[in-house]
């Protein structure tokens, strides 16, 4: 009997595990019959090299199945504390509208779709995020706003990286920042202007036109709550030819003037507060805007409005579209991963509300604030400011007994500044608060009546914002913010958008380097709990003992897998990890007199990121060519780390590599770069094809990222959210981020902060966390194996009708493979950009494009795609090349093909006129499998050249809805 129950025990384990990989027993018997090998652990002897192999079985624990997980999180959950918050700094509580909550936040549809890299299959996002676009540029007063960036502080450096960039006070090196900036923001730009070697001067606002610099950053409101016009100071900066930035709340901009009418040249800030948990600091959509003259500096992604082939109204990304990858080490910023989730949450809040509801929302938060500034006023309490929209500081001889009081109650304030504490309401403020609030500051029994008062305010008006800074002109005007108050509308709306989009809830999406697998539905339900969605970053640690427990259980299971000693899970984006990681090697050489050493080796292979985030670390790039096999060319490594010896910081390699195979000269590599005094960064992205077989650490370097929205399950959410946390050796650990508010343990005290927050997007970590735990040591293991598994049987039949560009030992590869079109392509006249659009008449999304090698396809099914779906994209594969080779044979004409028409719509194929030298059914339904799940495209073949000329950023103008 105890044997049975143990059995089935041990099944019910094995439940998830099963879930996750795709492939059933059988199917993965038939994959390793048609690869010739007996078992998954022949396949893996003959893929990965022996030396690198793990002698040890992973210790991450058993696996548990989805009710133990949910249930031990929900316990270890509920240890937080969930205060009401007042501590404001850049992070509000606020109503998430239900309708959003449901059908964007918890909808496959939108979290699992991947960066609108292939634009005519993701319009729906596209429109989301042009709303987005056209909410920043209305609210802040600009000519052109980007698709939201990583969170407010980060935000800030890109400003400070682009007023570098586009000053013309060429001689300046130093940026200001007003002392009453966001102090996490002080700590980001900081460390930023550190590796980029610009002076930062903290000081009083109007000091800034004192000093000679190329740019300056101001806080509106400040960070203590003051509304000041900074008009003259804006222009005093402008003065000196530098560049004046305003880093702004979204919610005031509703009631006061934009800063673009003050003359800032740039705007940023958080779009947190519309509609976004706070979710103990991210993550967080930041928005960004700046003049037009600024286009072409500007970081980051811009949606763009362009024309489809058939002259259409059609959306894409403009200019930015990989500009890391294109610019290498020469782009504006190393971003790659957005907030494309949280950005439509806050474009569809902004929607929902409209612009009336939008300001009304304003309204009632700043007359609550004026409520309680004139009851504590009557009281003879002393305010620091006699201006605010959301935010009083108070300057008081008793404050450690007022926020004793308020903690006694469940109440956190800022408590930043000896003598004064800082009260921020918000939108989910209420008259009861107001009276707590009341309570907490003077003592019961204090007499004050918040209606008495408030009808006192509205008898007597507000004088907290100048008049000179009310807003008096008219915002979000257009169409698509006037439409949708209703709870059908606006469900309609999201709805009509999703179906425009391919998710994986379609479809493989078999992206080379990017894991497109399966976000597990019990992975995502602990994001949206109060007890983890709604903390505040800087609340006191003791009310986050919940977030504390999982941070360092996840944080001790990546140290097992990764092979290093210690974890930041601070980086909220992989690009961003690898600035951490490259900030720590710098940092390491620095701490030993050798600041020389400013030299970093990167393949030729590499990722764009690698270059980009070097250049941020202010390092010299020495580029190592590859051999004809795709690998690191070891005789130009040994020449070039011997050439760049002595100023030798690092070298960036990602392993399995960027051509998809396990190099067999991996420690060879790693022992070179070591003998010459550097260190070895390892780039993340292929950790899938790591984990449980071997580790970066194991393997001998030093520091790497890990790309948790990929190997780790975390949705790419249509270009994010990601979390890219490092991992270290020992005696980098040090030098990892830490924090200026929230000092993370284990870190240098003073060492600069990459993020926001101080653990990043903290919000989503626990799908991580459950991805690993319901996987445990043996399951992450099987992942592993699987995609390797997947990716073989894939490259075994695509070779039949393709040639395979890379290949490892035995002729195996690791977890990816490149497909070479250029052949097909010299004799047809057909694109990789031709295949790409015809994939999506199959129903797919294409894989990774012409990198890292251009005229290809790169391909990744991972572990959770089964072999159905696998043959289904190698019959569309197939398919496709028979398509070519009716070109090739002359049956179909270079002008006049389904490639070159691809990918066709409804509108297209059921048009009046029909020309083409295909049949129409044929141009939907190429093959009967799509017949049973057909995925129209909504806009055919757009034109990016047309975009290019015509660059518009924002929502079409009215008259084209009513054309």
């Amino acid at each position: 009997m105890s044997n049975a129950k143990s059995l089935e025990e041990l099944e019910q384990k094995q439940d998830f595990i099963r879930r996750h990989i795709g492939p059933s027993p059988a199917q993965v018997s038939d994959m390793l019959s048609a690869l010739e090998v007996s078992s998954v652990q022949e396949l893996i002897d003959q893929t990965v090299p022996a030396s690198i192999r793990l002698e040890q079985p992973l210790t991450v624990g058993e696996s548990r199945t989805e009710v133990e997980t949910l249930s031990y999180l929900k316990s270890v959950a509920s240890k937080n504390k969930v205060f009401k918050s007042y501590i404001g700094q850049g992070y509000h509580p606020t109503n998430v509208p239900h309708v959003i909550l449901r059908n964007v936040l918890e909808n496959p549809g939108w979290y699992t779709a991947y960066t609108p890299y292939q634009p005519e299959i993701a319009q729906g996002r596209l429109e989301s995020l042009l709303n987005f676009q056209t909410m920043t540029l209305d609210l802040t007063g600009l000519d052109l706003a980007s698709a939201s960036l990583l969170d407010e502080s980060t935000a800030a450096a890109e400003a400070m990286g682009l007023a570098k960039r586009v000053s013309k006070a060429k001689k300046a090196n130093a940026f200001f920042i007003a002392d009453d900036v966001h102090t996490q923001t002080i700590d980001v730009v900081t460390t930023r202007a550190e590796q980029f070697g610009f002076e930062i001067i903290v000081g009083k606002a109007e000091d800034a036109v004192n000093h000679d610099i190329f740019g300056a950053l101001f806080q509106y409101p400040t960070t203590s709550g003051e509304v000041v016009d900074i008009t003259d100071l804006i222009a005093g900066v402008q003065s000196k030819k530098a560049i004046a930035c305003v880093a702004a709340d979204i919610m005031s901009l509703l009631l006061l003037k934009a800063p673009g009418k003050l003359g800032a040249d740039v705007v940023l800030g958080s779009a947190q507060r519309f509609g976004v948990p706070m979710g103990y600091g991210g993550p967080h959509a930041a928005f960004f805007a700046t003049r037009d003259a600024y286009k072409r500096s500007l970081p980051g992604r811009i949606i763009g409005v362009s024309k489809d082939r058939l002259g259409n109204d059609a959306l894409r990304m403009a200019m930015q579209t990989r500009e890391q990858h294109i610019r290498r080490d020469k782009a504006n910023s190393n971003i790659c991963t957005a907030q494309v989730l949280l950005a439509n949450m806050a474009a569809f809040y902004a929607v929902y509300h409209g612009p009336q509801g939008l300001k009304t929302i304003a309204q009632r938060i700043h007359r609550f604030a004026d409520i309680l500034a004139t009851g504590l006023k009557a009281k003879g309490i002393a305010l620091k400011h006699s201006t605010w929209f959301d935010t009083l500081t108070v300057v008081s001889d008793s404050k450690d007994d007022v926020t004793a009081r308020a903690i006694a109650k469940g109440v956190n304030f800022a408590t930043n500044h000896e003598g004064e504490y800082s009260i921020s309401v918000s939108e989910t403020t209420t008259r009861a608060d107001i009276t707590e609030l009341f309570d907490i500051i003077l003592g019961e029994g204090h007499g004050l009546s918040v209606d008495a008062i408030a009808a006192d305010v509205e008898a007597n008006g507000s004088e907290s914002i100048p008049a000179s800074l009310v807003r008096d002109d008219e915002v979000l005007t257009h169409p698509n913010f006037n439409s949708y108050h209703s709870e059908t509308d606006m469900l309609r709306y999201i709805k009509r958008l999703e179906s425009k989009d391919l998710s994986l809830n379609h479809s493989m999406i078999s992206l080379g380097s990017c894991t497109m697998k399966l976000n597990a539905t019990a992975e995502m339900i602990p994001i949206t709990w109060p007890e983890f969605a709604n903390l505040h970053p800087f609340c006191p640690l003791d009310q986050a003992e919940g977030y504390q427990i999982m941070i360092g259980e996840l944080h001790d299971w990546l140290v097992n897998i990764t092979g290093y000693d210690a974890v930041s899970l601070q980086p909220n984006s992989g690009a961003q990890g690898e600035y951490a990681g490259l900030i720590a090697i710098r940092k390491y050489h620095e701490s030993r007199g050798d600041a020389h050493r400013n030299v970093c080796l990167i393949p030729s292979s590499a990722h764009g990121t690698n270059p980009a985030s070097a250049q941020m670390a202010s390092m010299k790039i020495v580029v190592v060519n590859c051999d004809k096999n795709g690998n690191v060319d070891m005789v130009d490594l040994k020449a070039k780390a011997e050439e760049v010896s002595e100023n030798l910081s690092c070298i960036m390699i990602t392993y399995p590599s960027t051509h998809g195979v396990y190099e067999e000269t991996i420690r060879e590599i790693c022992d070179i770069i070591h003998e010459h005094g550097g260190q070895v960064y390892m780039d993340g992205a292929n950790m899938n094809a790591q984990v449980g077989v071997t580790s970066p650490g194991f393997i001998g370097s030093d520091v790497s990222h890990l790309n948790l929205h990929k190997t780790f399950c975390i949705p790419h959410g249509g270009g994010g959210p990601g979390v890219g946390p490092i991992g270290v050796k020992s005696h980098l650990a040090p030098f990892m981020p830490n924090h200026s508010v929230i000092n993370v343990p284990g870190t240098n005290i003073g060492n600069g902060a990459v993020s926001a927050a101080p653990y990043g997007s903290a919000a989503i970590l626990p799908i991580s966390w459950a991805y690993i735990t319901m996987m445990g040591s043996e399951g992450l293991k099987q992942a592993t194996e699987m995609a390797i598994v997947n990716a073989n049987y894939l490259t075994h039949e695509l070779s039949k009708h393709f040639p395979i560009l890379y290949r490892g030992r035995n002729n195996r590869v690791a977890h990816e493979c490149i497909v070479d079109l250029r052949p097909l392509k010299e004799q047809s006249g057909i694109t990789e950009m031709d295949v790409a659009k015809r994939l999506q008449d199959y129903g797919f999304h294409s894989p990774t494009m012409s990198f890292p090698v251009a005229g290809t396809l790169m391909i990744e099914p991972t572990e959770s795609e089964s072999k159905g779906e696998i043959d289904r994209f190698i019959e569309a594969m197939v398919s496709i090349k028979g398509e070519i080779e009716k070109v090739i044979s002359g049956e179909w004409s270079i002008e006049n093909n389904p490639l070159v028409f691809a990918p066709h719509t409804q509108g297209d194929v059921l048009g009046n006129e029909w020309d083409r030298a295909y049949d129409r059914f044929y141009a939907a339904f190429p093959v009967p499998a799509v017949a049973k799940n057909k995925f129209w495209p909504t806009v055919t073949r757009i034109d990016d050249v047309y975009g290019d000329r015509n660059l518009v950023c924002s929502c079409p103008a009215v008259e084209t809805y009513r054309d």
